[in-house]
């Protein structure tokens, strides 16, 4: 039997919530700009992102993600024309950490989280650096391989930071949520 995915009013409102979370996330930032092209930032909206599928599953967290993502981008000038992009891109990390939190048996523990939250930085870093180079290097701005490269490694630590800082804080605030939501009874399953 095939069981069917629903929409509660509960699950609705806590990726609505968590959406307008991964705004406020993504707006505690420190940008830099890049000498050849663009800027970089220094974020906390991927933790959110991350959390986002932990707590919602694959489908909702990662609407949630990359809709919270995308109104930021939206409400910021600098990024508003790629804010497309980045709803695919934070929904595609919140999409694959809830597919691996979510993934066989209900229970999920810190371990689970943490892989999960790897996961999801991975697939982002790889989508955004390829985007970066690909997109905004080679096709917007025009530039030689070589110097679209070097857009890249100039965004590599900002990239490595904000996923180490989601591989960190994301597992324990999923466990802490879970953990008060199960004593409310407001769990999700």
């Amino acid at each position: 039997m095939e069981k069917k995915t629903t929409f509660t009013t509960k699950k609705i409102v806590l990726a609505a919530l968590l959406a307008a979370l991964t705004v406020v996330g993504s707006a505690l930032r420190i940008t830099l700009p890049l000498e050849i092209a663009g800027t970089t930032s220094f974020h906390l909206g991927n933790i959110m992102c991350a959390l986002s599928g932990i707590l919602l599953g694959p489908w909702m967290g990662g609407l949630a993600a990359g809709l919270g993502s995308a109104i930021y981008d939206m409400l910021n000038p600098l990024y508003i024309s790629e804010a497309w992009i980045t709803f695919l891109f934070k929904g595609a990390y919140g999409l694959v950490a809830g597919l691996i939190v979510w993934s066989g048996k209900k229970q999920w523990s810190y371990g689970k989280a943490t892989v999960a939250t790897l996961a999801g930085a991975v697939t982002y870093a790889v989508l955004y650096l390829a985007k970066s180079y690909f997109y905004s290097g080679l096709l917007l701005k025009g530039l030689t391989p070589d110097a679209a490269l070097l857009t890249v490694i100039g965004k590599l630590p900002a990239t490595t930071f904000n996923a180490v800082v989601a591989i960190i804080f994301a597992p324990i605030l999923a466990v802490a949520i879970r953990k008060a939501l199960e004593k409310s009874h407001l769990t999700l399953e």
